[in-house]
């Protein structure tokens, strides 16, 4: 069975979900229903640069930011990281966003990321607003909709390789033998050998471990992909094989948004974004 067939685990009876939370339940659904006419696959269409980034709809946006600015405050002292940001991200679109070390890339990554909460400015996520939500729906939206790959793994050391994919499931109600079926399920997905499910994730290679990373980010299934240089602690063979498994997950209709400082990584992606001093810029798409 395809990990993106999974059926959710249900949520921890102890969650406080308000309406807003449960009305998204049909907003999300539309993102991964093959039925929905605005999930057809479409012609992309080349333009040219523009000061706002939003992509022709050719599907529906499954991220839309308006005018988001991030100020850091720290004393008398003011940061102003991200400088009116609007973008937009359709559904299966596989985005790499590059740039200077300090323009803002990790910031805006958090905020889409449901990390970190803009100064001013709106963002939508899978058509919800979110501007309003109380912490513990944005961790519970976070859980459901995000999946986040980095470029240090983030892995428990001395657990084994099944163990951390089945992480992210642990406050769900899914029996335990349900989320292992999930785990083993999404390993399949990013090719990882059966023969290293039981081994302790510090016994891996590096590429082993960002194919471990990727399959936690998969076990709930979220429709939205966010990586942080995922390939920047691997060497080009084995970031190479791990950025075609980023194009099968675009391929099999996941969106992906990856921070990259590589122009072969960003090259892979459908188009690249520029972010300097805290503003986005539009390139051309391929």
């Amino acid at each position: 069975m395809s990990l993106l067939h999974i059926r959710p685990c249900a949520k921890n009876g102890n969650a406080a979900v308000d309406h807003r939370i449960n009305a998204d339940a049909a907003g999300a659904a539309a993102f991964t229903n093959p039925a929905n006419p605005a999930n057809a696959a479409q012609p992309g269409n080349a333009i040219n640069p523009v000061s706002t980034v939003q992509r022709p709809a050719t599907s529906a946006a499954i991220i839309e930011t308006h005018g988001i600015n991030r100020i850091f405050e720290t004393g008398e002292t003011f940061t102003h990281v991200l400088k009116g940001v609007s973008l937009s991200v359709r559904k299966g679109e596989f985005l790499a966003i590059m740039g200077p070390s300090g323009s803002g890339k990790s910031t805006l990554m958090n905020t889409l990321g449901l990390l970190d909460r803009p100064s001013s400015g709106s963002y939508r996520l899978c058509g919800m607003d979110v501007h309003d939500l109380s912490d513990d729906e944005r961790s519970d939206l976070r859980g459901r909709l995000i999946g986040f790959v980095f470029q240090s793994f983030n892995l428990l050391p001395r657990t084994s390789v099944l163990r951390n994919v089945m992480l992210p499931l642990a406050y769900s109600d899914c029996p335990v033998r349900q989320r292992e079926a999930r785990a083993i399920e999404a390993l399949r997905s990013v090719a990882l050998s059966p023969m290293l499910f039981d081994r302790k994730t510090n016994e891996l290679s590096g590429g082993q471990m960002q194919r471990v990373a990727i399959a936690r980010a998969l076990v709930r299934n979220p429709p939205l992909i966010l990586g942080d240089e995922p390939t920047g602690n691997l060497d080009s063979k084995t970031g190479e094989a791990v950025m075609r498994t980023f194009e099968r997950l675009r391929d099999a209709g996941k969106t992906i948004v990856l921070i990259t400082h590589s122009p072969e990584v960003a090259a892979r992606a459908d188009r690249c974004l520029h972010m300097r001093d805290g503003v986005l810029r539009e390139g051309m798409y391929r």
